[in-house]
């Protein structure tokens, strides 16, 4: 099963790169990792999803992770009512001819076009990531160039509202 986990650490060098490292040392893949400072300068958020196939793989490198210094809080995620979203850039070959119809798509998608040239286009898209899969789908044929893609952000959403 994919998870999601929410990771508070202290912001300061090497702490993504020790965590990375606790998984790749256990043989766990890393499916999409996001960090970023939060509204606290001092403290990151990391975004990371991660394949578990049982309860106790998830338990036992949560405990692990515990165990790094510079780690807050874990929390996972993944049954919660959180608003996730990846980003996504994706350069496609484009010419005069079929530009209108990668227009229709980017529309289609509520995307949008962040450059042009005379032979490609970057979309930016943002979203779920079975939408950005949708996407990509429907422009591999008329020629990926090349795709960058943060991996997931998710935060769980507040049971009172804020104003």
């Amino acid at each position: 099963m994919r998870h999601t986990l929410a990771i508070l650490v202290v912001n300061q060098p090497g702490v993504m790169a020790r965590i990375a490292g606790l998984y790749s040392r256990r043989g766990y893949n890393i499916n999409s990792i996001a960090v970023g400072v939060t509204e606290d300068p001092k403290v990151s958020r990391i975004t990371l999803v991660v394949e578990a196939e049982a309860a106790n793989e998830l338990e036992q490198i949560t405990k692990q992770l515990y165990k790094l210094i510079d780690v807050i809080k874990i929390s996972d995620i993944t049954l919660d009512d959180a608003v996730g979203r990846e980003l996504a850039l994706i350069k496609v070959k484009s010419t005069a001819v079929n530009r209108s119809e990668i227009l229709q798509i980017v529309d289609i998608f509520r995307a949008k076009i962040v450059d042009v040239s005379r032979g490609a286009v970057i979309i930016e898209v943002t979203g779920e990531q079975d939408k950005v899969e949708a996407i990509l789908s429907l422009l591999k044929p008329y020629g990926v160039v090349e795709i960058a893609r943060t991996g997931k952000v998710a935060l769980v959403r507040s049971a009172v509202s804020h104003r």
